[in-house]
C-alpha cells in the first residue's frame, strides 16, 4: 500500500505558480512538474504535462512482477507530453521556449520505476538515511561533476538556473529512468527546485524524520522553504510504503 500527499505553493515572489503535481492512487503514481518559459507558458508546460500522467496511468494499477509493463507506461507518458507540449507551441507561437522538468514514479508490487528529466528531484529516506535517486540535469551540476566549482558554490553561482533538458523542448527527449526495490517504511519524496534551492538535504533529512503525518510534513518542508526566502514556488509529493 501507498500513502500519499501533495501540495503546492507560490511561493513569497512569484506572481503565480508554474508547478503542477498529480497523485494517481490507482496508478501507484506520483508526479511534479516545474514549467519554464515566462509569462503563462511554464504553467501551461507543467500543465499539460501532468493531464498527460493522469490520462495516460488511468486504470493502470499493476501487479507484482510487471515491472516492465509499467516502464512502457513512463516511457509513453514522457512521449506523449513531450508531443503535446511542442504540439501545443506549434498551435501558439507565442509559447515558444515553453517546457518543463518532470518527475514520475510508479510503483510496481516490491519495487519502483522513475523517470526524471531536468532539476526537479526525488529522494528516498530509507532507515534514517536520504537519498538522492536523480542526477540534475544543469549546467552547475556538470560543472561540479567536472571538478570546475566547488559544492558551496552550488546554491549561489549565477547560472544555478541553467537546465540541460526539459519536456517539450527538443523532438527527442532524454530521459533518466532509475529502477529500484522498495521496502516497508520507505518514504518518497518528489519535489521541484523551489524546495531544494531554499532549504538543504541536511534539513530536508531532519524534517522527514519528524514523528508527523505525511501532510504535516509535507507542509512543514514548504514552510522551511519559504522561512528561507521562498523565492519559487514550492511543490512536494510524499508517497510513504506502508
Amino acid at each position: 500500500m501507498i500513502a500519499s500527499f501533495g501540495q503546492s505553493d507560490p511561493g513569497l515572489i512569484r506572481p503565480h505558480n508554474e508547478d503542477s503535481f498529480v497523485i494517481v492512487p490507482e496508478a501507484d503514481l506520483l508526479a511534479v512538474a516545474d514549467g519554464m518559459g515566462g509569462a503563462a507558458a511554464g504553467e501551461v508546460a507543467s500543465r499539460i504535462f501532468i493531464e498527460t500522467a493522469s490520462m495516460r496511468s488511468s486504470g493502470s494499477r499493476c501487479q507484482s512482477g510487471c515491472q516492465s509493463e509499467q516502464e512502457t507506461l513512463l516511457r509513453d507518458i514522457f512521449r506523449s507530453a513531450n508531443e503535446n507540449i511542442l504540439n501545443h507551441t506549434r498551435a501558439n507561437p507565442h509559447c515558444r521556449g515553453m517546457g518543463c522538468t518532470a518527475e514520475l514514479i510508479i510503483f510496481t508490487g516490491q519495487g519502483y520505476i522513475l523517470g526524471h528529466v531536468g532539476d526537479s528531484r526525488t529522494y528516498l529516506l530509507r532507515a534514517g538515511h536520504l537519498k538522492q535517486l536523480t542526477r540534475d540535469h544543469s549546467l552547475v551540476q556538470d560543472q561540479l561533476d567536472q571538478g570546475l566549482i566547488k559544492p558551496d558554490e552550488v546554491r549561489k553561482h549565477p547560472f544555478k538556473h541553467v537546465i540541460l533538458r526539459a519536456v517539450g523542448i527538443e523532438e527527442r527527449l532524454a530521459l533518466d529512468v532509475v529502477r529500484g526495490k522498495t521496502l516497508p517504511g520507505d518514504l518518497f519524496l518528489l519535489c521541484t527546485d523551489g524546495l531544494t534551492d531554499m532549504i538543504d538535504d541536511s534539513l530536508i533529512k531532519e524534517i522527514l524524520l519528524l514523528p508527523l503525518t505525511l501532510a504535516q510534513k509535507g507542509n512543514k518542508l514548504i514552510e522551511s522553504a519559504k522561512a528561507a526566502g521562498g523565492r519559487d514556488n514550492i511543490t512536494v509529493v510524499l508517497g510513504e510504503i506502508t
